[in-house]
């Protein structure tokens, strides 16, 4: 039941303009699925949803590109995120991800193909990713999807 209500909201997010949790829970009911908003919120936050701009000065929920990577779009990518990751962090808009010797590489590479939001560029060397991002909340916001990614195995 809480699976089938979590791929409702995500379709829900991806396909209306979701701007507070009130319209998501009224979008639920709609689709015949009742649930308070303290459900709501429990589920955003499982989810890892994110406000996103929406291009007119508003905002509305996101799924993170992270969390969109499903099937043959996978092709490993969790798992040489939990191979090879062993932290992420950020300072102002840059983050910074240390992995394993010999594995930064790879992983920029997933990295790259998963065209991540508001990213400026990507650098990799032996054990260290450095990701610009466009701005700190950015930065913030992916080092978050990271660990959420990292901590689901």
């Amino acid at each position: 039941m809480k699976n089938n209500r979590h791929e409702l909201i995500i379709r829900l997010v991806t396909e209306n303009p979701v701007s507070t949790q009130e319209e998501l829970c009224e979008l639920l009911a709609a689709s015949g699925c009742t649930v308070t908003q303290a459900t709501v919120s429990r589920d955003i936050r499982e989810l890892s949803l994110i406000k996103s701009s929406d291009g007119e000065g508003g905002f509305r929920y996101c799924v993170p590109a992270l969390n969109r990577i499903s099937g043959r779009e996978n092709d490993g990518f969790y798992s040489i995120l939990h191979d090879a990751v062993l932290s992420a962090d950020h300072a102002l808009n840059t983050v910074v991800v240390k992995t394993h010797t010999g594995m930064a590489q790879a992983v920029c590479a997933k990295l790259d193909r998963t065209e991540l939001e508001n990213v400026v560029g990507t650098i990799a060397g032996d054990d260290t990713i450095f990701i610009l991002m466009r701005t700190e909340r950015d930065a913030a916001r992916l080092v978050k999807e990271l660990e959420t990614v990292l901590n689901k195995k």
